[in-house]
């Protein structure tokens, strides 16, 4: 199978990245005006999938208890109750090893019905099978099981037209496409796009095109989809409306090209694929993902999304609200020293970079005097800085005074877990972090958090040095390409751990 690591290719590829900067570009007056158009809600296609299997599980096993609930007598249920779980389970298993747990199969009739229908009667023949060799006859009722066959046959089709019914008014009203551009232009793309409006229309809406050529080989305009502006452009444009693809019409042959774009595309939280239309290179099956009909290979993938973006969701409420409740008292008191200490606000707000670099106000409490304030954190604070008191001291070494970002946690703005976000005019050896570390957007593509797989590494505090920043930006993106609920709750658990035993650097 074709694919890039996207963090080696950026690492080895000597590309600059043509984005780095955090000033706006100033964009086409198309790309404006899709900037400013009203955007209609999406639904996201594998939570869809998710949810309609989660449904279907429950419909057949309630289906199977009630039967067995009405007919057959209730001192059984250790018998009935397991094997109709571990039928809905291999129930699901089948439909999904058909392919008929997809957008794509719940838009067809005979194909989806056919193959739910076979999975079913399958699951059936396992289940009756597996009684008579464990001589379960005189255990399990046979006018359970056949009814069970039946009334679930009958559920599972209609279920799937209502589906389908379901899929389909989404479909037309647009809200299961996916924002797409395209990179690449001329001849190629015009192809793609056609290709695109022959089997991919009711799952990709085409916003327009980017392509850094000027020439005639790349003209304002490909089979009506319009050229918004050059690559580096695309990275303004996907900041500040939303872009869910990005489909790369390049053969596989231009490498420095395919590379170039990756270099500078890989710091957003998108899906990129690059298209296999105009490869001679015929891989298997398998080796494709599909666009619809459309062939394509996976160039990188956005990170924590669809269900996990909903389990780190309840996650991050679920520690915040926990968190307030249990660290109350010590916010209060920390408030009350800041206040006796000296003259000025308990908090301190500042603007960061959140998701996709979007400007956020993280809160603080306040460690500085207020006479001497760095807004901007344009200078780090050293070891016995003047400008911090006695109580900031105290509650940066502790990290106490990040405890109020537990409110930006709730709002939305930042996850319990992630990298950390950094205030916008911080260098390391006088260099701005983005100028110092290329790829350095790159640790934007999820939210940034309270604490971070950097940090219980002990790369917390000052970064006074270009080593520092690499190595708190690496950690960061090995967090982002490693995720699991299981990795935030480790990180969780060590951070009281690290904030004792690695804190050297912390001032």
């Amino acid at each position: 199978m074709f694919r890039v690591d996207p963090k080696q290719a950026m690492l080895d590829h000597a590309a600059k990245q043509s984005a780095a900067g955090p000033a706006d570009r100033k964009l086409s007056p198309q790309a404006e005006a899709i900037i400013a158009a009203h955007k209609e809600r999406t639904i996201s296609g594998a939570l869809v999938v998710g949810v309609a299997q989660v449904v279907e599980a429950v419909l057949l096993g309630a289906l199977g208890y009630g039967i067995y609930a009405f007919y057959v007598e209730l001192w059984q249920p250790s018998f009935y109750v397991p094997v109709i779980l571990a039928s809905c389970l291999l129930a699901n298993v089948l439909f999904n090893a058909a392919r008929s747990h997809r957008i794509t199969a719940y838009r067809s009739i005979m194909n989806q019905t056919s193959r739910v229908l076979a999975g079913w009667t399958l699951v059936m023949v396992v289940l009756a099978v597996g009684i008579f060799f464990f001589k379960a006859g005189d255990i399990f009722s046979r006018v359970w099981l056949a009814s069970w066959f039946g009334a679930g046959a009958v559920l599972l089709v209609a279920y799937r037209m209502a589906l389908r019914a379901l899929v389909m008014g989404w479909t037309r009203e647009g809200r299961l496409r996916r924002r797409t551009v395209i990179v690449g232009g001329g001849s190629d793309a015009e192809t793609l796009i056609e290709q695109i409006r022959l089997s991919a229309s009711n799952d990709i809406a085409l916003l327009g095109l980017f392509d850094d050529r000027v020439d005639v080989r790349s003209p304002e305009s490909v089979a009506g989809v319009p050229k918004l502006g050059k690559v580096a452009d695309l990275i303004e444009f996907a900041r500040r409306t939303e872009v869910d693809l990005v489909i790369v019409s390049m053969p596989l042959s231009a490498e420095k090209r395919v590379l170039d774009m990756l270099t500078q595309l890989w710091v957003l939280p998108v899906d990129i694929r690059l298209s296999a239309h105009m490869s001679k290179l015929k891989f298997t099956h398998k080796a494709y993902s599909y666009v619809g009909d459309i062939a394509v290979f996976d160039m990188a993938d956005r990170p924590i999304s669809d269900w996990n973006l909903v389990f780190k969701w309840v996650f991050d409420k679920v520690v915040a609200l926990m968190a307030l409740v249990l660290l109350s008292p010590i916010m209060l008191m920390t408030a009350l020293a800041i206040k006796i200490e000296s003259k000025g606000p308990v908090f301190f707000r500042q603007k960061r970079h959140g998701f996709n670099n979007e400007l956020i106000n993280i809160y603080k409490f306040r460690s500085m005097r207020t006479d001497m304030a760095d807004n901007a954190a344009s200078k780090l604070v050293t070891k016995d800085d003047p400008r911090v008191t006695r109580v900031g001291k105290f509650i940066r070494k502790t990290s106490i005074d990040e405890l109020p970002q537990l409110f930006n946690v709730l709002k939305g703005e930042l996850s319990v877990v992630g990298p950390r976000p950094h205030a916008l005019q911080a260098k390391a050896d006088n260099k701005l972090y983005y100028e110092a570390v290329e790829g350095y957007f790159a640790r934007h593509r999820v939210k940034p958090g309270m604490t971070g797989w950097a940090q219980i590494n002990g790369w917390r505090g000052e970064t006074d040095t270009i080593d520092k920043i690499m190595q708190r930006v690496n950690h960061d993106l090995y967090y982002i390409e490693h995720w699991s609920l299981l990795f935030d709750i480790y990180i969780v658990l060590m951070t009281p751990v690290s904030l004792v035993a690695k804190n050297e650097n912390a001032y």
